[in-house]
């Protein structure tokens, strides 16, 4: 009989290891979403939020789970996009800060009204006229640096995700990074959460930050009728 002594061991220095390498990816310039499928997007916010404990269950899989992503049932739907402002972090900071501009050029959002300095109410626009709700709790906040967020229990689609504001090369102004992860809901398809936007996840963050881009750039956003929508 061998002992389990070793497997633990190995196991938590694994664990230790994927928050070292997510502190070096989220910090850093490297692809965030590299090796994402050995533990979630919120799991790793929360240990480098100071949550580690928290983490460890996180990454833990069952049989069963890891049958069902195999399939394509309760496969996260993960999406990272970097676009470059010329504007200084502590102004795009700022206006990306207070989530209640966050639908000025987030057209999946119908509204987000923020509770206190840690929570806020999230309504989104879903298939046939209706919409989705969560609330979310800033999990960690470095001033003109860095926001994670993460959906509270009761969500109608558990969620989380991250912007990162990071100096250009060449004074060109600020990478913007944004990286988001959706959880289906119960037993749900990917592709059946995707279409709950309207277009493929990827694309429409993309888009989202290309409208955040001419908003705080030119102060306005060309829409689709030709006329310019400003910032409240």
């Amino acid at each position: 009989m061998t002992s389990t002594s070793g497997d633990k061991l190995s196991t938590s220095q694994t664990e230790a290891s994927e928050v070292e390498r997510w502190a070096s990816l989220i910090g850093g310039g490297a692809m965030v979403l590299m090796g994402l499928r050995q533990g979630s997007l919120r799991g790793a916010l929360t240990a480098l939020a100071g949550g580690g404990l928290i983490y460890q269950g996180a990454t833990k899989q069952s049989t069963i789970q890891q049958a069902q992503e195999a399939i394509g049932i309760n496969q996260p739907i993960k999406v990272e996009k970097t676009v470059t402002i010329n504007k200084p972090a502590d102004e795009l900071y700022r206006y990306w800060h207070n989530f209640e501009n966050l639908p000025t050029f987030m057209k999946h959002l119908k509204s987000v009204n923020v509770y206190n300095e840690k929570r806020s109410h999230w309504i989104a626009n879903a298939p046939l006229g209706n919409s989705v709700e969560w609330d979310a709790d800033i999990l960690e906040d470095r001033e003109n640096e860095f926001i994670s967020w993460a959906s509270v229990e009761g969500a109608d689609v558990d969620n989380s995700g991250f912007v990162r504001f990071k100096k250009a090369p060449g004074d060109r102004g600020t990478e913007v990074k944004v990286v988001l992860e959706y959880n289906p809901p119960g037993g749900a398809l990917a592709a059946t959460v995707a279409k709950l936007f309207g277009e493929e996840p990827e694309q429409q963050i993309g888009d989202e930050l290309r409208r955040f881009k001419m908003l705080m750039e030119a102060g306005e956003i060309a829409t689709t009728e030709g006329q310019p929508s400003g910032r409240s």
